[in-house]
């Protein structure tokens, strides 16, 4: 019964708010992440976009004022996340936070010695676990318009929120049944592992805030699976194949077409 009132609201929200033509044209074709999309994955976007805009609020703060087009802009890349997910993947939270720019978040950091600092360091984006998701409208014009091989702060950001799912982001969404945990865990950690190694001994080869968490390391991995998906998978053959296994996609295989 649920899944039939589901089907009927989905139907009544894609018929009643749907994305002006001109609109998604506009994002087709100044969106670098929707230029390759096959036609069956143009429409399923569209359709994905248009039922996050309906059920999250988008809020601009500091005077920003969010049009249409800025909203889309944020839900058309982050439904690519969950383009062959549930539908259901982004439910448990509702509110966006936007900002005109980076923006400052007040924080107690320990150092080695015990000792307790005040920080507030600027951010482009912040994950509420079980609240709103916060972004830079500067920092996601940025990602959005150019490509940044690497650097995506809306798939950033969405990606903590499917790792959240299982209760707490740490660098472990859930896995579809026919993904095994073990082989998911090992790859990752292993990875993990050895970006660690690369930064000690002054090596860099992926944005080294991967190394800050498993959980920053799922997202940064996240970015690059679909900005950068042939450095990825040259640099880790592995982890591109089980992020290509849990997001049922396969970015490196768009690209070339």
């Amino acid at each position: 019964m649920l899944s039939r009132l589901r089907r009927y609201r989905r139907a009544q929200i894609l018929r009643r708010h749907g994305l002006p033509d001109h609109l998604w044209r506009k994002l087709r074709r100044e969106l670098y992440l929707l230029h390759n999309l096959s036609v069956r994955e143009a429409v399923r976007l569209r359709e994905r976009t248009t039922l996050l805009l309906h059920e999250k609020s988008f809020h601009g703060v500091q005077g920003l004022d969010m049009s249409l087009e800025m909203k889309a802009v944020i839900a058309a890349q982050a439904s690519l996340l969950i383009l062959e997910l549930d539908e259901s993947s982004f439910d448990g939270w509702s509110e966006l936070i936007v900002y005109p720019g980076a923006f400052r978040v007040q924080r107690s950091v320990t150092d080695e010695f015990g000792i307790v600092h005040e920080q507030a360091a600027p951010l482009s984006g912040e994950s509420w676990q079980h609240g709103p998701l916060v972004l830079s409208w500067e920092d996601v014009k940025r990602d959005s318009y150019r490509h940044h091989p690497g650097s995506q702060v809306v798939i950033h950001e969405f990606a903590h929120k499917l790792d959240a799912l299982n209760g707490r982001a740490n660098g472990m969404p859930p896995l579809h049944p026919e993904m095994p945990i073990e082989k998911w865990t090992q790859t990752l950690s292993r990875s993990y592992e050895h970006l660690l190694q690369q930064l000690e001994h002054g090596r860099e080869c992926i944005n080294p805030y991967a190394a800050t968490n498993p959980a920053e390391f799922f997202a940064v991995l996240s970015e690059y699976f679909f900005t950068a998906p042939h450095t990825l998978k040259r640099l880790c053959k592995d982890v591109y194949l089980q992020l290509r296994a849990y997001y049922r996609q396969d970015p490196g295989k768009r690209l070339e077409h």
